[in-house]
């Protein structure tokens, strides 16, 4: 079987952070409850929505939030949001290298397919998994190990850049590769058992390389 290499989506392959952050200032003015400061807010990028308003807001207004988070955001979706530097050209060495490539993400399947197209990237992968209604969020492992399903592979790495990421990547029996571009910092990334930090992904195909031998015999 051939390997599968699975990557998170904001914050790894893309820099979709000032949309993100956009999102949650107008949702949290428009409803008069205080915004937190950007780091504390970017600590929470990758949570599931409701986990994040239910420290927030009264159990009563999640759901709300949460509703109207998703059409401000869906509604600008991809508009600030660019692949970080390189990430076209090392999928495009991955494919040719023979892996499969999927993503799992926090955000629903479907938002997911449309920024990746609006990006340029959907093109690259071969199965695009979001954390949709009813599936628990990583660090749970099942959009990890879906993802891996619908690639039609052997899943030997994730890539992702939160804890929550490597986490999951460990409990899917997966080695970890961790850029510190996006939401995670470098020692939180390492202490959570990832196989390697890396501020970008220049050194990942090497590295896949190395890693692909012990999962794929």
């Amino acid at each position: 079987m051939r390997p599968v290499v699975v990557f998170d989506l904001d914050g790894t392959l893309v820099d979709s952070l000032e949309e993100i952050l956009a999102s949650f200032r107008f949702v949290l003015t428009g409803a008069g409850l205080p915004v937190p400061d950007d780091a504390r807010l970017r600590s929470w990028i990758g949570l599931p929505l409701a986990e994040t308003f239910a420290r927030l807001a009264p159990p009563e207004a999640v759901a709300e939030l949460t509703a109207a988070y998703r059409r401000h955001y869906l509604a600008r979706l991809g508009h600030r949001t660019r692949p970080y530097p390189g990430v076209p050209e090392r999928l495009a060495e991955l494919r040719a290298a023979g892996f499969g490539l999927a993503v799992a993400t926090t955000k629903r399947s479907g938002p997911a397919k449309t920024l990746l197209e609006r990006v340029g990237l959907l093109g690259f992968f071969d199965h695009v998994q979001g954390t949709d209604e009813g599936m628990p969020a990583k660090p749970d492992p099942e959009v990890v190990r879906r993802a891996v399903a619908g690639a039609g592979g052997a899943g030997v790495a994730m890539v992702g850049d939160t804890v929550h990421d490597v986490a999951a990547a460990r409990a899917a029996g997966l080695a970890a590769y961790a850029v510190t571009w996006g939401a995670g910092r470098a020692e939180a990334l390492a202490a959570a058992g990832a196989d390697r930090v890396a501020p970008d992904l220049e050194a990942l195909p090497d590295w896949l390389a190395a890693v692909a031998g012990r999962f794929i015999v």
